[in-house]
This record gives structure tokens, C-alpha cells and sequence, in this order.
């Protein structure tokens, strides 16, 4: 039975970490709730309303797509994170997403958490700014 599941475990390429492609995938995967929050905290949207604001936001760094963003947003509502009021618009449903006081709470939190982040960054950068330059005494 242990060699079938060998037989059948399926080959993955290994991960390749110098790619910067694999990184900006990873950032972008981990902003886009923080981002969502983000543009919540202005004002209630509409999900298609959420991406484009993502967007502008980050200034095209992050675009989420509907794939990416209504998993979220459900996830958001799950946890009392955002509130949702469904209406018809033009004959088509549609669903006003605002941001709870506990997304309130959780935005503040993720601002700090990535703040922090950011400054370990900063200081990081330093670092391969000195290696690029030869080392303190090059």
C-alpha cells in the first residue's frame, strides 16, 4: 500500500526562490487582505468597486481578481469582520461590503504588524546595500 501512494505522488518542481516572480506572487498573495481591509475602512464597496480601489491603491501592484477577492470577503463576513447588504441594481444583485468595528480593529492590527515588517525590511536593505558596496571598509 506505501509503495502505491509513491507511485502516485505526483512531482512538483522545486520552488525557485531567486525568481522575483515567485516573490512578488507571495507578497501580493499576503497584502491582498490587508489591502481589502484597506479600502473598506474608506468607505462600503461593491466587490468589483474593492478590486479597482485595490488597485489604485497599491498602484497596480496588487490586482486581485473576483477569484481572489470573494473568497475573502466571505471569510470576512464569516468572522463579523465586514457586513454585506444585498440589493438590485440595474436588475442585477449586488452586495455592499462595510467594514465592522472588529474590521476596524483588524485593520488597525495589520497596519501595525506590516509596519513592523517594513522596518525589518529597512534595516535588511542596509545590509545588501553593504554587501553591494564592498562592507564597511571597502
Amino acid at each position: 500500500m506505501a509503495e502505491a501512494r509513491k507511485l502516485a505522488a505526483v512531482t512538483r518542481p522545486a520552488v525557485d526562490y531567486t525568481s522575483r516572480s515567485y516573490w512578488a506572487g507571495t507578497i501580493k498573495m499576503s497584502l491582498s487582505k490587508f489591502f481589502i481591509l484597506r479600502v473598506l475602512h474608506d468607505r462600503p464597496m461593491h466587490g468589483y468597486d474593492i478590486a479597482r480601489a485595490v488597485e489604485l491603491t497599491t498602484n497596480g501592484c496588487c490586482s486581485p481578481t473576483e477569484g481572489t477577492i470573494y473568497p475573502v470577503l466571505r471569510e470576512f463576513e464569516e468572522g463579523g469582520y465586514v457586513t454585506v447588504e444585498s440589493s438590485v441594481v440595474s436588475g442585477r444583485p449586488r452586495k455592499t461590503y462595510t467594514l465592522t468595528g472588529k474590521g476596524r480593529e483588524a485593520f488597525k492590527v495589520g497596519v501595525e504588524a506590516w509596519l513592523e515588517v517594513t522596518r525589518a525590511l529597512t534595516e535588511t536593505e542596509s545590509v545588501i546595500a553593504r554587501e553591494s558596496s564592498g562592507g564597511c571598509c571597502g
